[in-house]
Parts: C-alpha cells; sequence; structure tokens
C-alpha cells in the first residue's frame, strides 16, 4: 500500500445526525472530522474503511419496513 495519505472523505453536505452523532455527509464522526488534519495515513486508512459499513447502516435503518407475512 502507496505512503500517501488519503484525501478526506468530505462532501461539503456537513450536518452532523443527532442520531448517530455522524457527519450526513462523509459519517465521520465529530472527533474523526476534527482530529483528520492529524492522523497519519494508516488511521486515515482506517476510518475510511469504517465508512461503507456506517453507510449500509444508515440506509438500512431508512429502509421502510416489510409487512410480515401472516
Amino acid at each position: 500500500m502507496s505512503g500517501r495519505a488519503p484525501v478526506s472523505p468530505c462532501v461539503g453536505l456537513c450536518t452532523l445526525d443527532p442520531d448517530s452523532g455522524y457527519c450526513r455527509g462523509c459519517l465521520r464522526s465529530i472527533d474523526e472530522i476534527a482530529s483528520w488534519p492529524r492522523l497519519d495515513a494508516e488511521a486515515k486508512r482506517r476510518v475510511i474503511s469504517t465508512l461503507d459499513a456506517r453507510k449500509a447502516e444508515a440506509q438500512g435503518s431508512h429502509a421502510p419496513e416489510r409487512p410480515s407475512p401472516d
């Protein structure tokens, strides 16, 4: 893996979701956002690696409920 640090995942939609505590745009926590400039490349990769799971979780929580088969 390259030693270059990943770029910020910020998409310019900077609003924290009060329920999850994550930014609605990039899905990072306020602590992850604030510490981003000081993180080394590996730490940034770890943060980014969590974002897909958070996105899937967020989409799952907003998915319409399916009626139970009776």
